[in-house]
């Protein structure tokens, strides 16, 4: 195989171009590069250059495809998009001005709203969206490329929100209804379980059950979404749930009510099944990965362990609280 190792492919050079014309590769020196590096041009790849871009390899560059994953890559929000292999499901997703707006004032149920601050301090959308904000709503002030990003490159108009599949409700009511029904009601509370089939899955036994209400936090958490409605296979109708801005401040409250507070945790000093307290309980089920929180840790009154007696040395999350729920609630 032949090389040239001429600097450039110009017109004083054509007879030596012709005669490697032959050859599979050229090497060209990049003179604007402080280390005069060589790059290699691959005739077989059909990156041959044209007369218009002979002696400049920057023309060269620009041929090349554009991809996400080149440096490169525009930043511009009409360029942010994530592809059909990560394709997002916006069946329950709302964006636009006037659409949004619409669904604001018709009080229908929301999971999450992403805005940017100009919508969120205007004169149209900030009493809205400071009272549902005031009501457990995660509101989100994200810049408008972030948005773009969020929705694949829609015209967002700077406000989108996601509805949820079931109405929430406040700590304070579902504290009052959940001492209505029983003199030692059991409620579940949600830290760090972002999953949403985990979440779907966790509702579905609290309700079978008969868990008295589920607490989820605004944040590290997944939402009542459309996926968390379908595994819960009908569950979340018939299960009060209440989302708070603070797990811990919401665990001080319910203790001022009579609440024995108890955390489920690999390194519970307490067996789950040596636990026979009779009084008003939250159950605090973790993620899988990390558990409960540090600082959540230090509101429990108790860490229990469920026994294990196989080699496995960890459960699903759902798993976990589907066996800890049923063993409170049948004693």
């Amino acid at each position: 195989m032949k090389y040239s190792s001429k600097n450039n492919f110009t017109g004083k050079n054509s007879k030596q171009n012709k005669k490697n014309s032959n050859s599979d590769f050229y090497y060209k020196n990049n003179n604007s590069s402080k280390n005069n590096n060589k790059f290699l041009i691959n005739k077989k790849n059909n990156m041959n250059l044209d007369e218009s871009d002979k002696g400049n390899y920057s023309s060269l560059r620009k041929r090349k495809p554009i991809s996400r994953y080149n440096s490169e890559f525009s930043n511009k929000a009409s360029d942010i998009y994530e592809g059909p292999a990560n394709k997002r499901n916006f069946d329950d997703w709302i964006w636009g001005k006037h659409s949004v707006f619409e669904a604001l004032i018709n009080e229908r149920y929301i999971n999450r709203i992403w805005c940017t601050p100009e919508i969120f301090s205007s004169e149209k959308f900030y009493i809205l969206l400071k009272d549902l904000k005031s009501r457990g709503v995660l509101i989100e002030e994200v810049s408008w490329n972030r948005l773009s990003q969020l929705t694949c490159g829609a015209s967002h108009q700077g406000i989108a929100l996601q509805l949820a599949c079931s109405k929430t409700i406040s700590l304070a009511n579902l504290i009052n209804s959940s001492k209505k029904d029983t003199s030692n009601p059991i409620i579940l509370a949600i830290d760090g379980i972002t999953d949403p089939h985990n979440l779907g899955a966790i509702i579905r036994s609290a309700e079978a059950f008969n868990c008295n209400g589920i607490i989820i936090p605004q944040r590290r958490s997944a939402g009542l979404t459309g996926t968390v409605a379908k595994v819960a296979a009908g569950a979340i109708e018939h299960l009060p749930v209440s989302r708070v801005v603070n797990l811990n401040r919401a665990l001080e409250e319910l203790k001022k009510n009579g609440f024995l507070v108890v955390g489920l945790s690999g390194d519970g000093q307490l067996s789950l099944s040596k636990f026979n307290e009779k009084t008003p309980l939250v159950l605090i089920v973790g993620a899988e990965d990390k558990g409960i929180s540090l600082l959540t840790q230090k509101k429990c009154d108790f860490l229990l362990r469920i026994p294990l007696k196989g080699k496995t040395s960890s459960l699903n999350a759902s798993v976990a609280a589907a066996i800890s729920i049923f063993h409170l609630t049948s004693k």
